[in-house]
């Protein structure tokens, strides 16, 4: 085995990391507001969350994997752009994990999409990189938590609505029940975004080392890309089973206090825009749309209600991940460089 296969074993590897990462680090988008409302516990929110994630991948074809596979114009065969994705993985897995320690839940999306964007700059210049693309990933960096928060605060008030004249305990007990439809709906959309953004970085990598060809299309009825998928799904999925506690706490607990009604409709608003920008093949935030459809719900009662600073630090955050991992990105691009000239 030459060193090219051995370095696309290595990255392989490293994106699949990364894909763990990922669901440890958003499992909280998941199950915060199942866990917050105290509908399951901890431990047996992460599995309910974990399954729906990994079946996300027999619902929603792999659009949003295109849209990141052509984020960077890939030259095939030409071995640089094996360390563009290699130092584009690094990037975004320093600042998730720097992030997760902070307790901050920023998109491990966005830290992915800056790393590529980042390391594709460091070899190729401005010109290296697919502006359309990126320019449509940016532009739902508002967009995301704006629609999440829209529907969270309409889905609330028609709720509101429909069970004013019920007793508010008989509300709890229904929405008790339909929260686990609506935490399912909200994971199926995680998984579908989510794990669909590595499955890009791994087909950029192949076509990059001549693996696969330039117009390759992601399927699981396709032999050479089935793996891929299933891959992806799984290590997903088991991210999530592994839980990311101290996220949990910052959305669940501590941006607004949702009652089971509140999580089903936080819920169902998340997944609503989860499902819309993955069949556009747009791959958006799953932190960003929950903290959305979350401040939304908290809106209807009170904006007193929510905690402003908690909100604050997370859109700070939000702000500087992609140019932060871009730079870390960037810099162990040139470090590779440095060390193996001829790239």
């Amino acid at each position: 085995m030459n060193l090219t296969i051995w370095l696309v074993i290595l990255t392989v590897a490293i994106a699949l990391l990364f894909d763990l990462v990922n669901g440890f680090h958003d499992a909280a988008n998941s199950i915060a507001t199942i866990v917050s409302t105290r509908v399951l516990s901890p431990r047996y929110a992460v599995l309910w969350a974990a399954f729906f994630n990994f079946a996300a991948m027999f619902f929603f074809p792999p659009r949003v994997a295109d849209t990141i596979a052509k984020m960077v114009h890939i030259t095939a065969g030409e071995k640089a752009f094996i360390y563009v994705v290699l130092t584009g993985l690094l990037g975004a897995i320093v600042w998730d994990l720097l992030t997760w320690w902070w307790g901050l839940p920023t998109s491990s999306s966005h830290a992915l999409i800056g790393g590529f964007a980042g390391a594709g700059i460091a070899h190729g210049g401005w010109g290296a990189v697919n502006w359309r693309n990126l320019e449509k990933t940016v532009q739902f960096i508002p967009l995301a938590p704006l629609i999440g928060f829209i529907m969270g605060f309409t889905i609330m008030v028609l709720v509101f609505w429909t069970f004013k004249r019920v007793r508010p305990a008989s509300v709890d007990t229904v929405f008790r029940k339909l929260q686990f439809c609506s935490a399912a709906m909200y994971s199926l959309g995680h998984g579908a975004n989510d794990a669909q953004k590595t499955m890009g970085i791994i087909v950029a990598l192949l076509i990059a080392a001549g693996l696969l060809p330039d117009d390759v299309k992601l399927s699981m009825a396709h032999p050479k890309t089935l793996w891929i998928i299933l891959s992806c799904q799984t290590a997903m999925a088991l991210g999530t089973a592994l839980g990311g506690w101290r996220i949990v706490r910052t959305m669940g607990m501590k941006i607004a206090k949702l009652k089971p009604v509140g999580g089903f409709c936080a819920e169902t608003a998340g997944a609503f825009t989860l499902f819309l920008a993955s069949h556009s093949g747009i791959p958006v935030s799953t932190t960003h749309t929950i903290t959305g459809a979350i401040i939304g719900v908290g809106a209807t009662t009170k904006l007193s209600g929510i905690k402003w600073g908690v909100a604050t630090r997370i859109v700070w955050a939000w702000i500087i991940t992609i140019p932060f991992s871009a730079i870390v990105a960037a810099g162990a691009f040139y470090v590779v460089r440095w060390l193996h000239p001829g790239i």
